[in-house]
């Protein structure tokens, strides 16, 4: 069962997750920004977040950032692919 509070300090983080794969989306859909372009944006946070140093919560959370970053590339969350 998950906490309330669990799900309250969740619940901006995927909110932003999601703002973000939207405006991804659309920018694709407008062509003011190609599939590569929009993979590399992904690429590029995911990069940010790899290695960080800090506390083992630091690493812990920046791991996951990255696994949840590496799913969208590879799954295409924010990529429209014919």
């Amino acid at each position: 069962m998950v906490e309330s509070t669990e799900v309250n300090s969740a619940a901006p983080g995927v909110a932003a997750l999601s703002i973000c794969e939207s405006l991804l989306l659309a920018l694709g859909d407008l062509k003011l920004m190609g599939e590569n372009e929009v993979v590399g944006v992904v690429v590029d946070a995911a990069s940010a977040h790899r290695n960080v140093g800090g506390s083992s919560r630091a690493r812990a959370l920046n791991i996951e950032v990255v696994a949840i970053l590496d799913r969208i590339v590879a799954g295409g969350n924010s990529i429209r692919r014919p």
